[in-house]
């Protein structure tokens, strides 16, 4: 049965691409192509569910909305 999981990918400024996954604390993961990316974060979310006690339930996509702060 497969499980699917929300992955945010941002770019930081060194141009490295950065996955994360709201729904598991502490998986995330870096590299500087889009395939290596999603190799990486498929093993991370493996390996966070692997240590993960409790039964896991990916929160349900809603959307992405850029917020605009003044400093």
């Amino acid at each position: 049965m497969n499980q699917y999981f929300n992955v945010i990918i941002e770019q930081d400024e060194d141009g490295y691409l950065v996955a994360s996954v709201p729904s598991l604390k502490g998986c995330h993961t870096q590299a500087k192509t889009l395939d290596e990316l999603i190799s990486r974060i498929t093993e991370a979310i493996e390996l966070c569910l692997e240590v993960e006690k409790d039964e896991i339930k990916p929160l349900e996509f809603i959307g992405v909305q850029r917020v605009a702060i003044t400093r």
